[in-house]
């Protein structure tokens, strides 16, 4: 027969024995991660303060983050009572295991360390990567996050951008402007080529740097026209800009200079066989004999 009132004393005892460390416990992880969370932020605002590369803050700040957690984590769990080795070691363990689960999260953090210590790019640096181009926003522990020209955020897994080709548009500060342009083969080159110069000298992006020849080149004898290159040198951030500008006011230069800007076009010659001719007389021979009888 079970003794109710045994079970219910050992119960009490075990409360009044646990409750004071439990407590103790949720209050010390309660207040561990409020000033975890302020710790942070200070550290935060002293590397902002002292310049401290912006690549590496994000990152050096989630380790320091993730460390502290993990001594709190102890701490709570010997406070109320558990075994502290034993727990290390099933914590190792259970590493250990999520470690062979997660093998490309893993990849992805070993990219995210070298992309800081080699920097191919930075925060703030214009990139493209397969087919996403846009300004790196964040460099974070597995992904590095893109915005786009139309503010859509594109986050890509660190390890593509180290095991793929990737274009860092912004490196060298200055960039080349490719805008391409046909012009009819019955238009004038060098007409052209002058109302092209003129639109650059009016661009607002374009540099000035006599270092950066600004050129008009014939790229190719298409089928339809004779194709133009405009190469202008510009900032990298201005890349989009001066390319929406000199699409625009090439066009508007050329039509203004009487020169066509031809669009593709096919010309399709019809050579009538006997049966057609034989079709068309008698449909001509059934009009006339109708007209003869009215």
């Amino acid at each position: 027969m079970i003794d109710y009132q045994a079970l219910l004393t050992n119960l009490f005892n075990m409360v009044m024995e646990y409750a004071p460390r439990l407590m103790l416990a949720l209050a010390l992880l309660y207040f561990g991660l409020k000033i975890i969370g302020q710790g942070m932020k200070l550290i935060n605002n002293l590397l902002k303060k002292n310049d401290f590369d912006k690549d590496l803050r994000p990152f050096i700040i989630s380790l320091v983050s993730v460390a502290l957690k993990i001594l709190l984590a102890i701490s709570v769990v010997d406070i109320v009572g558990v075994e502290t080795t034993s727990f290390v070691a099933v914590l190792a363990s259970i590493g250990f295991a999520v470690g062979l689960a997660l093998q490309g999260s893993l990849s992805n953090i070993s990219s995210g360390i070298l992309i800081l210590i080699f920097k191919p790019f930075r925060t703030g640096d214009m990139v493209r990567a397969g087919d996403y181009m846009g300004r790196v926003k964040e460099i974070q522990i597995f992904n590095t996050i893109l915005e786009t020209l139309d503010h859509r955020r594109i986050v890509i897994p660190n390890k593509l951008l180290t095991d793929e080709a990737l274009e860092n548009i912004s490196a060298a500060g200055i960039i080349r402007v490719s805008a391409p342009v046909g012009i009819s083969y019955s238009a004038d080159i060098d007409q052209a080529r002058r109302v092209a110069r003129e639109v650059i000298a009016g661009c607002p992006f374009a540099v000035s740097d006599k270092a950066y020849q600004h050129q008009v080149n014939v790229l190719a004898l298409g089928a339809s026209s004779v194709d133009l290159e405009v190469w202008v040198w510009a900032k990298a951030d201005d890349y989009w800009e001066t390319l929406f500008y000199m699409e625009e006011y090439l066009k508007k230069a050329f039509d203004k200079a009487g020169i066509e800007i031809p669009f593709a076009q096919m010309d399709v010659n019809f050579k009538p066989t006997s049966e057609y001719r034989l079709a068309v007389d008698a449909v001509l021979q059934q009009k006339g004999g109708e007209q003869e009888h009215e």
